[in-house]
């Protein structure tokens, strides 16, 4: 279902979200997982304290892009900030998805900062018998 990465990719990817925050033009990679529950692959992101308002989801082609966009909590007019460590700014992960899926179906549910998407098994790519005649249902194909 996804392409494997690059893992001098994995390097860039791990420096840039110790050095700087996401912007919509260079975003910080989002943990992820994936499996297969039956004839459904599930992916599911971590996004905590991300809006649902701000995760945009597209597919083109088989190419699935996430984006999300963690902003900074709106603080009082005393309050002064001591520790900062969640990060803020743009998330985003794009996954090559395999022809045998149907993204015509995919499902989105975000629930307790874990975006989770359910991309069904297309129909023509699940397993299937084929029936195998006899006698006169054969016939030679010449050509």
């Amino acid at each position: 279902m996804l392409m494997r990465t690059d893992p001098f990719r994995e390097f860039d990817r791990i420096a840039r979200e110790l050095t700087v925050p996401g912007t919509w033009s260079r975003p910080t990679a989002m943990p992820m997982d994936a499996c297969r529950e039956g004839d459904t692959y599930v992916v599911s992101f971590d996004l905590p304290g991300v809006d649902p308002e701000a995760i945009e989801i597209d597919i083109e082609r088989n190419m699935l892009t996430v984006k999300a966009e963690r902003r900074p909590a709106a603080n009082a007019e005393h309050v002064r900030m001591e520790v900062a460590e969640r990060p803020l700014g743009v998330f985003s992960r794009q996954l090559v998805l395999a022809d045998t899926l149907d993204t015509e179906q995919v499902r989105a549910d975000y629930d307790a900062g874990v975006l989770t998407l359910r991309i069904p098994i297309a129909e023509r790519a699940k397993r299937r018998r084929v029936k195998v005649g006899q006698g006169e249902s054969h016939r030679q194909i010449t050509g």
